[in-house]
């Protein structure tokens, strides 16, 4: 039930709270199958893509290894051989021999003189360039077969694959997510640009899969957002159920708050089950620092709640109307639990209960204060009814005619919280009033803002002048008690002297006076 508005607030948002629940529970398990599916497919590419790569090295190495025993004879020899490879190997686009470190011949120039540096293959047999005097700007895969004993010494044949194969490989497989190639330190994107020494870099999904037979590797992943698109081009039946359990279960929220107890009701439920009990906070004479007497607080022990303060409900009380009844019930739990210990009460020992505008609607309080002082010895006890300003209390006949006949039988009225509501003066002047009781935000200043000390000590000349007794609320240091009994206050209430207690706590307090 909500107790204020705050809590009013956090149900009106639960509806929200809970369809929201299936949508993004909902939701975050989509996207991670949509990003294991991503993952799955990068796998399943990078596979495909390697083993298309794999084929494309088998015919190039198979040319190589065919043209390797060659090496160390005549180009005039060889040529026709090397050339033959080209003619008949798929993806290969020229062949070489060399030895000793040295190109000697070409399919394509025949005899020519070039550096091989064996170095620039990885594992002595794979290299990727960026282009050569042949095609300068178009990526080039080159195979190395090669040998070297005392017989045959560093002889080597190769075979090179135009760049195209591979980039149309990368681009076919590759159509929803990009791949690269890594030969070594050499990276060949989809765009046919080769780069050294930089790494691929993917937002999600990132998978690596390496050959088992030739020193490369693909690489794949995909760009941000991917997992988005996915949800929504593969699973847009999933994500409207999602959609619709949310609002369901919104729906379903809304209507079971709607169900439950309405505020006045969990009142009266609680009323009735007895969950409003009392405590009891001591005020002490200022002369001697004895117990005079206790101000009786309603307390609501709500049993999943546990202890609930009274301004998240009295307000709520006092707007409903249950206020009454909830005072009576305290005010009958108060008289089972103090008059069985009467006799131990000191002499003139009051009770203080609050009261609000509902109560003064006719004379019920009357008689429920009839009731209560019929429970006491007679003349055991002073009843006195806090005057709180949470709503006002107009001035009428009934209520004069209410707090005359309070006052006959022996009742004080108290106004309470003195000095900070808009009603005091006038109630000072509509009613007879007994006591004050100046607010706990005048006694905090004491010996910290002079201002405030001065409007303090005005309220007190002014209730001696009128002949009002003196209460003063919120006492919690030596020094406040010290200058407020030296301001002849009657009676102290506060921290310094003892909280509010259960009535169990209290009964036992006292009993050991």
């Amino acid at each position: 039930m909500p107790l204020n508005r705050k809590s009013a607030r956090r149900n009106a948002l639960l509806p929200w709270l809970v369809g929201a629940v299936p949508v993004l529970l909902g939701l975050v398990i989509t996207y991670w199958q949509a990003e294991r599916a991503l993952v799955n497919e990068g796998e399943l590419t990078a596979t495909q893509t390697v083993g298309q790569i794999e084929r494309i090295l088998d015919n190039v190495a198979g040319a190589a290894d065919e043209l390797l025993p060659l090496a160390g004879t005549p180009c005039a020899d060889a040529q026709l051989a090397l050339r033959d490879q080209v003619a008949r190997r798929p993806y290969v686009r020229s062949t070489l021999i060399a030895e000793r470190g040295s190109l000697y011949c070409s399919s394509l120039f025949g005899d020519f003189r070039e550096r091989l540096n064996a170095a620039d293959y990885v594992g002595g047999r794979l290299s990727l360039i960026s282009g050569n005097s042949v095609t300068p700007g178009r990526a080039v895969l080159l195979y190395r077969a090669h040998r070297d004993d005392p017989q045959h010494p560093d002889q080597s044949a190769l075979a090179a694959v135009d760049g195209t194969h591979v980039i149309n490989t990368l681009n076919t497989l590759g159509r929803h997510n990009d791949l690269i190639l890594q030969v070594g330190a050499d990276w060949l994107s989809a765009d046919g640009q080769v780069q050294e020494q930089a790494l691929p870099v993917f937002d999600m999904a990132p998978v690596t899969v390496q050959s088992a037979r030739y020193p490369i590797s693909v690489h794949t992943g995909f760009a941000a957002g991917s997992a988005w698109q996915v949800m929504v081009s593969d699973y847009p039946a999933l994500l409207a159920l999602l959609l619709f359990l949310g609002l369901l279960a919104g729906l379903v929220c809304r209507w079971l708050l709607k169900r439950a107890h309405s505020p006045p009701a969990e009142l009266r439920r609680a009323l009735l089950a007895a969950e409003f009990v009392p405590y009891f906070q001591p005020v002490v004479r200022s002369t001697d620092k004895h117990w005079a007497g206790a101000e009786v607080l309603m307390r609501w022990q709500h049993p999943h709640l546990g202890l609930v303060r009274p301004d998240l409900f009295i307000p709520l009380a006092e707007d409903c109307g249950e206020i009454v009844p909830m005072t009576r019930s305290l005010m009958h739990q108060t008289a089972q639990l103090i008059s069985p210990i009467a006799h131990r009460l000191g002499e003139q020992f009051h009770l203080a209960f609050n009261i609000s505008a509902a109560h003064c609607q006719d004379l019920t309080l009357l008689a429920d204060c009839r009731e209560f002082l019929a429970a006491f010895p007679e003349g055991s006890i002073k009843l006195v009814l806090e005057l709180t300003e949470r709503e006002l209390i107009e001035p009428s006949d009934v209520t004069q005619r209410l707090f005359a006949e309070l006052h006959e039988i022996g009742v004080k009225i108290a106004l309470d919280d003195f000095g900070t509501g808009h009603s005091s003066h006038s109630y000072l002047q509509a009613f007879k009033i007994d006591c004050l009781k100046i607010d706990q935000s005048f006694v905090a200043m004491i010996g910290v803002e002079a201002l405030s000390r001065h409007i303090l000590d005005n309220v007190i000349d002014l209730c001696h002048k009128l002949d009002l007794q003196i209460v003063a609320e919120g006492v919690e240091t030596p020094e406040q008690g010290e200058y407020l009994a030296a301001q002849n206050v009657d009676y102290l209430q506060g921290y310094l002297y003892a909280k509010p207690m259960s009535g169990a706590d209290f009964v036992a307090r006292l009993s050991q006076a």
